[in-house]
């Protein structure tokens, strides 16, 4: 139960608080009319609906003489001199003229936008004597706007300072170079299609060297053709197989020779041995006879 109650008490804190920390930057300045043409810019710009999502945030307003110099500029300059009044930090009156530096650099909701060149999203305030002078922070620039008074405020959530005048940094009509580099990021896509075609164009280029292929495939049978003509070959091939019977016809003739040889070997031995042996008649006839 004990748990259930301190639930339901920690959910009414936080719903609480979730309606102290939202606010209406338009709704704020409705009650100054002096301010009515600062806030119609707000809303056509819709740098008001970025402010109400903002949770700590500091709006430098100019009364209705002081914005008149924005009075036919392009929708584009409009939104972005209106979101360079718009200081991401909360200060008040007090604040401001107490700096500890006597200076300090402020970052504003354009140097968010990624439009801004340079220093053009930043602010420099001064302090001097309670005087508090602002200026854009681009190198040579001046101090050329004044803190007035606060107009409202919601302790550490939102701050309305008026100024003297509008802060217009250098160059900010036209600062239009960053959402060129948007539409450069195309060209890199075109020019990798060419590498494409590219490719596309070495691919034939690669295809023609398999017609060389083809080209050398007539060529090997030509080479072919050549091992017909030593085929021509298998003729004597026959006639060296008739080699070799002529090679055995010499030594058929040999082996008749030899045999007769033999004959005639064995002849001259059995005539050697009757002349021997007749020999040995006579002699043993003549030793008898004596």
């Amino acid at each position: 139960m004990k748990s259930q109650f301190f639930l339901g008490y920690l959910s009414l804190f936080l719903l609480s608080s979730s309606f102290t920390t939202a606010f209406d930057i338009t709704k704020l300045l409705n009650s100054h009319s002096e301010f009515s043409t600062y806030n119609s810019f707000l809303t056509s710009s819709q740098v008001a609906a970025t402010i109400n999502e903002r949770q700590t945030i500091t709006v430098l307003v100019v009364d209705n003489s002081g914005i008149s110099s924005l009075s036919g500029k392009s929708n584009e300059v409009i939104k972005k001199v209106m979101s360079l009044h718009v200081v991401l930090d909360y200060y008040e009156a007090p604040k401001l003229q107490k700096l500890p530096n006597k200076t300090a650099l402020l970052t504003t909701l354009f140097q968010t936008t990624g439009l801004a060149n340079g220093q053009q999203g930043y602010l420099n305030v001064t302090a001097s004597s309670g005087d508090v002078k602002f200026g854009s922070a681009v190198q040579g620039s001046s101090l050329s706007s004044s803190l007035v008074k606060s107009v409202a405020s919601q302790p550490y959530n939102i701050s309305v300072l008026q100024i003297s005048s509008l802060i217009m940094p250098p160059g900010i009509e036209n600062s239009n170079t960053p959402p060129a580099p948007k539409a450069a990021a195309p060209a890199p896509s075109k020019s990798k299609t060419p590498p494409s075609a590219d490719s596309s164009s070495k691919s034939p280029s690669k295809s023609p060297p398999p017609e060389s292929s083809d080209d050398k495939a007539p060529t090997s049978s030509k080479k072919a053709s050549p091992p017909k003509a030593s085929d021509s070959p298998p003729s004597p091939t026959p006639a060296a197989a008739d080699a070799p019977a002529a090679a055995h016809a010499p030594a058929a003739a040999d082996a008749p020779g030899g045999a007769s040889a033999k004959k005639s070997s064995g002849s001259r031995v059995i005539t050697s041995g009757v002349v021997v042996a007749v020999f040995v008649v006579v002699v043993s006839c003549f030793w008898v006879a004596l």
